[in-house]
């Protein structure tokens, strides 16, 4: 078991197994150029609108949800993470209503996460922003960026 790996059972944190990615599809679950890996977005479980039917701190649980959707995609990909170097950048994508400002406490809920498993190296850029609706009704969307060996 890797140091990552390990840290993830620390946390008390199982990642999903692996899913067959429809080859119908347009798109690919990342896209590794040299030394960075895009990860497509992942959805939350959760559904509803942010300020309307989900509490900011349930937002949060959901961005969390996201992170280890993220991480499981990260695993698929690389076979390992302890291959990460660092993460780079979110974009967290937050369907809620045109009248909230909490996006970016939402989105806290990816970012610690990220932290509690890569220390420093899970310090990243990032954008909170709100969105009038997510496929599937989705509380929460992330995008990730990292830097890989």
């Amino acid at each position: 078991m890797g140091k990552i790996e390990a840290k993830l059972h620390e946390l008390g944190i199982e990642l999903p197994a692996p899913t067959p990615w429809p080859a119908h599809l347009p798109l690919i679950p990342a896209v590794r150029v040299g030394n960075l890996i895009w990860l497509s977005g992942k959805t939350s479980k959760m559904t509803g609108k942010v300020g309307r039917d989900v509490t900011v701190e349930q937002g949060y649980e959901a961005a969390k949800e996201c992170a280890i959707g993220l991480i499981a995609t990260l695993r698929d990909e690389l076979g390992d993470l302890d291959k990460v170097k660092r993460i780079v950048k979110l974009l967290s994508m937050v369907n809620s209503t045109d009248t909230l400002t909490q996006q970016p406490q939402v989105a806290h809920g990816c970012s610690d996460l990220l932290v509690a498993v890569w220390g420093e190296h899970g310090r990243h850029a990032r954008s909170a922003v709100g969105m009038a609706s997510l496929p599937g009704d989705a509380t929460v969307e992330v995008e990730l960026i990292a830097e890989v060996d």
